[in-house]
């Protein structure tokens, strides 16, 4: 009986280090995003000087900056959110040992909110450059 707990318990610990490393990746993940989208901008502003200097003539409108906005927000998320990730894995890590394991969806709650406000503001930036 002692040996099949300890199993458990160290099943619950595997099981809650891979939760934090997908946490870890969807953070990495956020944040490359966030880098694309601000060296995109910085790649369409490259792209208009150029535009302009040259013999075509052509001129790329100016967009308002708000992709690098955007773009660094990310980062700054993605940050955050593999911060609350570690602060997470400690938590359960602990409520393991000491057996009071309690469910929390707090991170998962704080992602959703995240993701539908970049969504929210990517959509209403995609209909204003129309």
């Amino acid at each position: 009986m002692k040996e099949e707990k300890k199993r458990g318990a160290t099943n619950d610990h595997l099981a809650n280090e891979r939760t934090y490393l997908a946490w870890v990746r969807t953070s990495l993940g956020i944040m490359a995003f966030g880098f694309v989208v601000e060296k995109f901008a910085l790649f369409m502003k490259q792209m208009s000087v150029f535009l302009e200097n040259s013999t075509i003539g052509y001129s790329v409108p100016p967009t308002p900056g708000f992709s690098s906005i955007i773009g660094i927000s990310l980062v700054g998320f993605g940050t955050l959110m593999s911060l609350l990730a570690f602060i997470r894995y400690k938590n359960v890590k602990n409520q393991i040992d000491s057996d009071t394991f309690q469910p929390s969806s707090i991170l998962n709650i704080l992602l959703l909110m995240a993701v539908m406000v970049v969504g929210i503001v990517l959509v209403v930036y995609l209909i204003q450059s129309l």
